[in-house]
């Protein structure tokens, strides 16, 4: 320490004073000290160290102290390093804008009111980037063969579920452009090679269509087309003019064609097809005006939609039928037209039921070769089978009661269709057996009494 500094000073006492020359280190600054007194250098040390410790609005200044002690501010550059020295200054409110490194905070980072962008498709460092722009999915509208191809489905789907909503949502969906108008179109096309449950669908459709996604001028002109081709439709479906006329009655009744539709063609028509078809409308328009023909009804229901107690009354006119004629691919034909495949037990059933209540042979076997028919063709399949013998099985307590052979018959049918590869072993093990046993006599050791039925 001694080495480091030299002190030379002569000091009186009395008077606190000294004379001489001082080499000192003040603050870490080598000065040479002037004469005066110890208690100014620690002053002007003391201001140096308030000064650099001065608040941040002042840090990028420099100060420094003149002879006299006063202070003197010079303003130091912004890219002098000195102005930049333990600068802890707080950037709040005095930003740039700039997000933080890592993406976070900054101006704008939530975005603006309206801005509505996507960051995997928007470069937002692009300089042509606008803040302000909303980008948006845009759809081409569909060309013919496009339309053709996108739409036949979507009412194909709809034959089988009737769900007029789900075809609306999907064509809401679909930039149909000018193509709109030829929904009816294609729609009507498909169901007339339909069956007439379709039809009543198609019917339904445009009804429901006319009230969000089509206008009243495109069922309109789409009917207008569809008088025009009906040469080329003749040659697919023969009933085609009858059939689009009770479309365009249909349409005309539902408020979705105007009632001037059919007489703007009067005098007009030179297609031998086109005239039928028009010439049916104004015949069932007239009819529902003048006898109350209900034109909702038209088509009739098909399906799932007549109640149960007509279904199992066309079942049994049709076994009725079969067991007249013989004729299986006829029954066939019947049983498919009725487009109830989820009521297909119900037949198996009454089929079971028709052989107990028989006591016949010749019953039992043609219903034998029927089942067997259908179960080959996978008309009927084997879960309807086998819901429509269970049911049977569960009903025997209240048929043995009118048929008392009841369950001999129906051992003796489970047999042979089990041999005839109708059911399986597990069906068959099912089948309940005798409700009561009946012996001789009370001593005739347990043999049973032979049933005489």
């Amino acid at each position: 320490f001694a080495s480091r500094r030299n002190l030379h000073i002569n000091v009186n006492i009395s008077d606190n004073t000294f004379t001489g020359n001082v080499d000192n280190e003040i603050n870490g600054n080598w000065i040479l000290a002037p004469t005066g007194s110890i208690h100014e250098a620690r002053l002007k040390a003391k201001v140096k160290r308030r000064l650099r410790k001065n608040s941040s609005r002042d840090s990028g200044r420099g100060d420094s102290l003149s002879d006299n002690g006063d202070v003197v501010r010079s303003v130091v550059p912004p890219t002098s390093p000195k102005g930049k020295l333990l600068n802890r200054r707080s950037r709040m409110g005095k930003g740039r804008g700039l997000p933080k490194k890592g993406g976070a905070g900054g101006k704008g980072v939530w975005g603006t009111p309206g801005q509505v962008y996507d960051e995997d498709k928007v470069d937002v460092k692009d300089p042509n980037y606008d803040a302000d722009c909303i980008y948006e999915t845009v759809v081409l509208p569909l060309d013919e063969e496009t339309f053709e191809k996108t739409v036949t489905p979507i009412v194909q789907e709809y034959f089988e579920h009737g769900d007029a909503n789900e075809v609306a949502e999907l064509l809401a969906e679909l930039n149909l452009g000018s193509m709109r108008g030829d929904v009816p179109m294609l729609a009507v096309s498909l169901a007339l090679e339909a069956k007439a449950s379709h039809r009543e669908l198609t019917s339904r459709l445009l009804s429901e269509l006319c009230e969000c996604v089509l206008t009243a001028a495109d069922v309109e002109a789409s009917f207008h087309k569809l008088l025009k081709e009906l040469p080329d439709l003749v040659l697919d479906t023969p009933g085609a003019p009858q059939m689009l006329g009770q479309f365009i009655a249909r349409a005309v009744a539902d408020n979705i064609l105007p009632k001037s539709f059919i007489d703007g063609y009067k005098g007009r028509v030179d297609c031998e097809y086109s005239r039928a078809a028009l010439d049916r409308a104004a015949v069932l328009l007239r009819m529902s005006r003048w006898t109350g023909l209900r034109i909702d009804s038209l088509w009739g229901s098909g399906g799932g939609q007549r109640p149960v107690n007509q279904l199992i009354k066309e079942v049994n006119l049709l076994l009725k039928e079969y067991l007249l004629s013989g004729d299986t691919v006829e029954a066939e034909r019947c049983l498919r037209e009725l487009e109830v495949p989820h009521f297909h037990h119900e037949f198996v059933y009454e089929a079971v039921i028709m052989v107990l209540e028989s006591k016949g042979n010749r019953t039992l076997q043609m219903v034998l070769q029927l089942l067997k028919s259908f179960c080959a063709s996978t008309v009927i399949t084997v879960d309807q089978l086998r819901r429509g013998f269970e049911r049977v099985y569960l009903d025997m307590a209240d048929l043995s009661i009118d048929v008392p052979c009841a369950y001999s018959l129906l051992e003796q049918f489970v047999e042979q269709s089990f041999d005839a590869g109708v059911i399986d072993k597990k069906l068959r093990d099912l089948c309940p057996c005798r409700g009561r046993k009946r012996f001789i006599s009370e001593g005739d050791g347990g043999r049973l009494k032979l049933e005489s039925c």
